[in-house]
């Protein structure tokens, strides 16, 4: 399963004045730590590696490492401090096959801990096991197909029917050589973007926060696939508002 990115509230106070509503995220800022929890490893350490949770909350969210920065904010913005957080690695996108057991794998290892655990996944490519698998372990996870479409909010989302449209989320338009470019071979064979990108015809940033240097690395992504480009601020859509009903 490769290691897990863990972490979670240390114990201080968080917020005086928690949201009563669930804080759909900043457009005018990047993303801040949240005071009360550990370190945030970089992007890379999200991916592929983690470090252990503090262990002091009464909810476990079990997410995936790409989520991590939101749900931090999150926490941060709403005064969470009953909450601690769990991130496997991000990476598992690219063999989804893997992602139900390593969810199951880190309920059973943290169920002995926590009085509720949730699971900050929505499908992911696991047709449908993953939604399986988190009703047999009796734990609730994110609705929807994928992490775009929760972002947007999965009514909009459906409705556009984007067929011929790549997406990116903050997180991925970050990591999109260790995502994309390198998975895919384009750093040793460019001549296969054609191949893997024909078929499309824009990519679009789904916006978390209004971050000007991640618009142009999401531009720079588009044109290196030969696409046009396209951005929609986001927010965090309908994760904000599935956190704040388990919170």
């Amino acid at each position: 399963m490769g290691h897990e990115c863990l972490w979670g509230p240390d114990g201080s106070a968080g917020s005086p004045d928690p949201c009563p509503r669930p804080a759909l995220g900043p457009r005018s800022r990047s993303f801040r730590r949240p005071p009360h929890l550990t370190a945030t490893p970089p992007d890379d350490a999200l991916t592929h590696d983690g470090i252990a949770p503090a262990r002091s909350g009464s909810v476990l969210f079990i997410a995936c490492g790409a989520l991590a920065r939101e749900i931090l904010a999150l926490i941060e913005l709403n005064g969470w401090d009953h909450v601690d957080l769990v991130c496997l690695p991000a990476i598992l996108h690219n063999t989804p096959d893997a992602i139900p057991d390593a969810v199951e794998a880190a309920v059973r290892k943290h169920s002995h801990a926590y009085d509720d655990i949730r699971v900050v996944y929505a499908d992911c490519g696991t047709g449908g096991r993953l939604e399986d698998r988190c009703m047999e372990l009796g734990v609730a996870m994110v609705p929807g197909p994928h992490c775009y479409s929760f972002f947007e909010g999965n009514a909009a989302f459906a409705a556009h029917e984007e067929m011929t449209a790549f997406y990116l989320t903050d997180f991925l338009a970050r990591q999109f050589d260790a995502f994309v470019w390198e998975p895919l071979g384009l750093d040793r064979h460019p001549a296969l973007r054609d191949t893997y990108f024909g078929h499309y015809e824009t990519l679009i940033y789904l916006a978390q926060t209004d971050d000007p240097a991640l618009d142009a690395k999401a531009q720079s992504c588009a044109d290196r696939l030969g696409l046009a480009y396209e951005r929609r601020y986001t927010g965090y859509g309908d994760l904000a508002t599935e956190l704040h009903s388990w919170a």
